[in-house]
């Protein structure tokens, strides 16, 4: 009796967190694509040289911040808090809770972006001592940084009003909103660069605008659903409390995977010319499926996960994890072998053009060949990562996640000499299963097994269909006869072709296997459809 009454609701919750990684996934697909086209039209306009070092520089200080403290660790730590409240207390209260951490968060970004302001002369010689030595360049970076240092004033209130929205199940509007920064910055490049004696300035005045825009997005949304964010200044609230216990392992967390990249590059920079770019380039590639399906789906869990454990409904969670892990195994199982049998394709179309040779073509697959071969962990860490936050448990991630960056640098510095570049792409990739399975480990040991019997059987059946999309792909390049040294026409060709035939392929086979996961997709497609 308990499972037919437990089933339809376990159905139910599947098919939110599918539907709501499709509406975050075509958003960050969105958002890809205009960033692509921001990167173009700055290129363009300004070219590669000492405005836009500055630029970058400048730019990248506020963003190191927001993925400290505003998507890296306050989204993850309010989402369970506030959850927990709508869920055993009135929807009031949550307000409330809201209420009072968006106005505790503004006081306190207010004071750093003052600071922020103030001292922009000592953090600018820390992120780039080398400017000193050109006191034009080193000029220009601090004002840029003065311009858009507040920046992260409206982005972590905008991490704040997308926890809020997650957790009532609206995930469009924060979706989009890095397609709205994206187009400021475009709008701002094509139409305000003229009336700067320098034009870079433009391009931090769009950053400003972008902030100001993308905040002022979520507000409707927010008032439509009941969500007044009036001052509340009643900052010793239990709940703001525990987000602000939760928030410091989670900055922490955030930090470890920073000092990560650090390391890589430094190490990287020891390695023979061009090695930096390789691993750049190729995690380029990585990030396309990571960022539109991983970052989609963790993003869709974790208000799911928060709901069964405020409501102490742990057996439907394992099954949500579950089936969020098969979602995301769906997706990643084909693309790695995709990306696998079309290294050469895929980073020869993209890149291979003037100063990018036949050769940088060569070693930049090779990384991405060790990268992708890390693609599962890569992805399903964002599943395994939200379940521990869901549980208020942002503590363990980090202690593993520093074991993981051990396991990293030791790796690298064992393999980055007899296999150069690669050496420290597989680095990446096993420190992240590493990372992984050993939360995996930790979670079970927590709330028991979650990985039920649908979950190998659909992964048997994905690698089944990928392997036969492998075969079909490598028939395809093989007989249209890839060469890296061929003219661009016919390397577009035989990828686009290899594309084509690939995914044509995996659905066919994965229909013919009756995947589990896309009789859910057709059915969400269905009911879509008849909506209309």
């Amino acid at each position: 009796m308990t499972m037919e009454i437990n089933q339809p609701t376990h159905e139910t919750e599947n098919h939110r967190v599918a539907r709501a990684a499709g509406v975050v996934g075509l958003a960050t697909m969105l958002s890809r694509v205009f960033g692509f086209i921001r990167d173009v039209i700055v290129a363009r306009f300004f070219g590669a040289g000492l405005a836009t070092d500055a630029f970058f520089v400048a730019f990248r200080i506020p963003n190191l911040l927001r993925r400290l403290f505003a998507e890296g660790s306050l989204t993850i730590a309010f989402v369970p808090v506030f959850t927990e409240y709508l869920k055993t207390k009135s929807r009031e209260d949550a307000f409330e809770l809201a209420r009072v951490a968006f106005t505790l968060l503004s006081v306190i970004l207010v004071v750093i972006s003052l600071a922020g302001v103030i001292f922009s002369p000592a953090i600018v010689t820390v992120m780039a001592p080398g400017f000193r030595a050109t006191p034009d360049k080193y000029a220009l970076t601090v004002l840029l940084t003065r311009i858009m240092f507040p920046y992260i004033f409206f982005i972590s209130l905008v991490a704040l009003c997308m926890g809020i929205l997650n957790s009532l199940r609206h995930f469009a509007t924060p979706a989009l909103s890095p397609v709205i920064l994206n187009l400021c910055m475009i709008g701002a490049a094509l139409f305000l660069r003229d009336y700067f004696a320098e034009p870079i300035l433009a391009l931090a005045v769009g950053v400003m605008i972008g902030g100001l825009m993308q905040l002022a997005v979520q507000l409707p949304v927010l008032f439509k659903l009941g969500v007044v964010l009036r001052p509340s200044f009643h900052f010793g609230h239990t709940g703001v409390r525990r987000i602000g216990a939760l928030m410091l392992p989670a900055a922490f967390g955030a930090a470890v995977y920073q000092i990560n990249i650090f390391i890589s590059t430094l190490l990287a920079s020891f390695l023979p010319e061009g090695s930096v770019s390789f691993l750049y380039y190729a995690d380029r590639i990585v990030e396309l499926p990571l960022g539109i399906f991983g970052i989609a789906i963790g993003t869709a869990a974790l208000p799911s996960f928060s709901e069964q454990v405020a409501r102490g409904h742990y057996e439907e969670m394992k099954k949500t994890i579950s089936f969020s892990l098969r979602l995301m195994l769906f997706i990643t199982i084909p693309a790695m072998i995709g990306i696998i049998v079309l290294l050469e394709p895929i980073i020869s179309v993209l890149f291979q053009r003037g100063q990018f040779d036949p050769r940088s073509a060569v070693l930049t697959a090779q990384a991405l060949f060790w990268y992708t071969v890390g693609l599962w962990a890569f992805s399903t860490i964002r599943v395994v990562v939200a379940a521990f936050y869901a549980l208020q448990d942002t503590k363990t991630p980090v202690r593993i996640a520093v074991v993981a960056l051990i396991v990293n640098t030791v790796c690298s510095v064992a393999l980055m000499f007899p296999m150069k570049h690669s050496g420290l792409a597989l680095a990446t990739s096993i420190a992240s299963a590493v990372n992984v399975l050993t939360l995996g480990f930790l979670l079970r040991k927590r709330i028991g097994a979650f990985l039920d019997a649908a979950f190998w059987r659909s992964i048997a059946r994905v690698t089944a269909a990928s392997i036969v999309m492998w075969v079909a792909v490598t028939l395809t390049t093989h007989t249209l006869g890839w060469d890296v040294a061929a003219p661009f026409r016919h390397r577009f060709t035989v990828l686009a072709a290899g594309l084509a035939v690939g995914i044509s392929v995996f659905a066919a086979a994965a229909f013919a296997l009756r995947c589990p996961e896309t009789t859910t997709l057709l059915s969400m497609i269905r009911r879509k459809l008849g909506r209309r």
